[in-house]
């Protein structure tokens, strides 16, 4: 990784010099426009209004019109204002981490240290880790007043940025400000859904099935071109229905309830045929000895999971290969 940005990071009168860095990227298939009729590319380009030439980037400044008058603002102009001098990330507060909105993270960067010795780095990352505080800073980056939430994630401080109060709207739905009755079976049935679904979280389970459904329309498009048969590629698909309101809410619930049960039943069952496979029963009694203990079963039972969740992903191979 590059450092996009260096300076230090100050509470009190402790400096922390740090290197920030990019902490996310775009996993996304890069396309551009084309021509539909002939597959000429379509490209943009920064045009003058005046002498209809074609400018280079360095040669561009930024202006602003107030409707009668236009101010330019060259780079020297903008580079001279004080905050964009500033090469530190100012701690203004300690907050309680639950008092983060999450509607308002924006950006995340990675904080390196940047010292011969990383103690106050350190210190100031069990410090947050011991009080649950989340440090809320200020600082300057790319022409723009920052303000950003200071966190720790493993062992690495992570700056995320977040947006301004007056960028996030207020929500107001007449629809919510109507008196809804909501019966203690509903919300018993509604429970029971929410806990037939629980799990923990483990983001590598989760794909981008649109972005490897583009790449396998992409390699079918470069080996047979415009006679692709896309139902060849990905099958006949049915359009699916979103449907309508639901009228019974408490049936939908039941349903539901069961529908997850026996899919999470069906999910088990496979695990178990999987562990009575003789591969498996020679594998278990060569580890386990002949009392098979059962405290090792959830462990034997994690990766069946996994493998069933990426079921999926090695379908997709095998549309590619085809």
């Amino acid at each position: 990784m590059r450092a996009i940005w260096k300076g230090a990071l100050t509470f009190g009168l402790v400096n922390v010099p740090v290197k920030v860095y990019s902490a996310t990227e775009d996993h996304d298939v890069s396309l551009h426009q084309v021509h539909n009729k002939d597959g000429g590319r379509i490209r943009y380009q920064r045009v003058c209004e005046i002498d209809g030439e074609v400018v280079p980037y360095q040669d561009i400044d930024k202006a602003y019109d107030d409707g009668d008058k236009t101010v330019v603002l060259t780079k020297e102009d903008l580079a001279a204002l004080p905050s964009e001098k500033s090469r530190e990330i100012d701690v203004v507060e300690f907050v309680p981490t639950e008092q983060v909105d999450l509607l308002t993270l924006d950006k995340a960067y990675y904080l390196e240290p940047d010292s011969a010795s990383p103690k106050a780095y350190v210190l100031l990352r069990k410090t947050l880790e011991q009080t649950d505080r989340t440090a809320i800073v200020r600082f300057s980056l790319r022409q723009k007043t920052r303000l950003a939430a200071l966190r720790v994630r493993g062992d690495v401080l992570v700056l995320q940025t977040l947006l301004w109060a007056d960028e996030v709207r207020e929500a107001s739905f007449p629809a919510l400000d109507e008196s809804v009755r909501i019966s203690a079976k509903e919300l018993e049935m509604s429970a029971a859904l929410v806990e037939s679904f629980a799990s923990d979280f483990d983001p590598s389970e989760f794909t981008d099935e649109y972005q490897e459904e583009l790449r396998t329309l992409i390699e079918a498009k470069l080996e047979k071109g415009d006679a692709l048969d896309t139902s060849e590629t990905f099958g006949d698909q049915e359009e699916q229905d979103s449907g309508g309101e639901v009228i019974d809410l408490m049936e939908a619930l039941r349903a539901s309830v069961e529908r997850s049960r026996a899919a999470r039943e069906g999910k088990a069952s496979g695990t178990d045929a999987a562990a009575q496979s003789p591969a498996a029963k020679s594998g278990s009694s060569s580890s386990s000895g002949s009392s098979g203990s059962p405290a090792k079963k959830p462990a034997a039972k994690k990766p069946a999971a996994k493998a069933d969740a990426k079921k999926p992903a090695a379908k997709k191979k095998t549309a590619k290969a085809s």
